[in-house]
C-alpha cells in the first residue's frame, strides 16, 4: 500500500501563484471576488504565503506554499458528527461531498486553515463553463471542502497500472500544484517507497513540518536553508 506524501522546497519558490491557478482550474473552485473576500470567505484549496527573512537592510522576501498537510494525526478527523471526512488507507485525509452537513467543525479544529466553506453554489457563465474538468464533481453551497492531493489524478494512475499489471511509477501522479510549477518546488510521490523522489527529499536534513509540534503529524515536508 503506497503512503502518499509532499515535499516544498520554499527555496525554490518565486510566489509566482501558478500552483493557486492551477488548482482552481483542475479541483472546479469558483473564484469569490473581492466583496465576499473581505467577509473572510476565500475560497482557495492552496494559497502562498509570504514571510520575511533576514534584518533590514539585508532582508528578502520567501514565500511558502500551504495546502492540507493530510497529517496523520488528523484533529478534523475526530469531530466530524457524520464521518465526511476520514483517513484512507494510502494517507490521504479524504473528504465525502455529499455526506457532509456543513458544521465546520473540522475547519474550526484545522491549525493550517486550509478548509473553506462552500457559502454559494458556483456558477460559470458560457464560456467558462466549458473549462471545468468533469472529473471532479461541482460542489453545492453548505459544505466543507479542501485539497487531496488531485485524488482523481491518483486513482486514475492507480487504475491505469492495475490495468496494465504493474505497479504505479515513481513521479508519475502530478497533482495539479505539481504540474503547473515552472521551478519544481512541489515533489509528490509514496512516502514508503525509499528509493523515491519524495522519500529522498523527506529525509532531508533541511527538511520540517509545519506547526510539528502540535502533534499532527503532517504528510508534507518543507525544505529550507542549505544542506543535504
Amino acid at each position: 500500500m503506497p503512503s502518499w506524501g509532499m515535499t516544498v522546497d520554499t527555496d525554490r519558490c518565486t510566489g509566482c501563484e501558478a500552483c493557486v491557478v492551477a488548482c482552481h482550474a483542475e479541483n472546479n473552485l469558483p473564484t469569490v471576488g473581492p466583496e465576499q473576500a473581505a467577509m473572510g470567505r476565500t475560497h482557495q484549496w492552496i494559497r502562498v504565503e509570504r514571510y520575511w527573512e533576514g534584518e533590514f537592510p539585508n532582508i528578502k522576501a520567501k514565500f511558502m506554499p500551504v495546502m492540507c498537510q493530510q497529517c496523520d494525526a488528523a484533529p478534523c478527523e475526530p469531530v466530524c458528527p457524520v464521518n465526511a471526512t476520514y483517513h484512507t488507507p494510502d494517507g490521504l485525509n479524504a473528504q465525502v461531498y455529499n455526506r457532509c452537513v456543513g458544521t465546520r467543525f473540522c475547519a474550526n479544529n484545522c491549525p493550517y486553515t486550509v478548509r473553506f466553506f462552500t457559502w454559494f453554489t458556483p456558477s460559470w457563465d458560457s464560456p467558462m463553463n466549458e473549462q471545468l474538468n468533469p472529473d471532479v464533481s461541482i460542489r453545492t453551497s453548505g459544505i466543507m471542502e479542501k485539497c487531496t492531493f488531485c485524488v482523481q489524478r491518483i486513482r486514475r494512475a492507480q487504475d491505469t497500472a492495475k490495468d496494465e499489471k504493474r505497479a504505479v511509477k515513481d513521479g508519475e501522479i502530478k497533482p495539479a500544484c505539481a504540474q503547473a510549477c515552472p521551478a519544481k518546488v512541489i515533489v509528490f510521490g509514496d512516502l514508503s517507497d525509499e528509493d523515491s523522489e519524495v522519500s529522498k527529499l523527506s529525509r532531508s536534513n533541511r527538511g520540517r513540518r509545519l506547526l510539528e509540534e502540535l502533534g499532527t503529524r503532517p504528510r508534507v515536508v518543507y525544505l529550507s536553508g542549505g544542506g543535504a
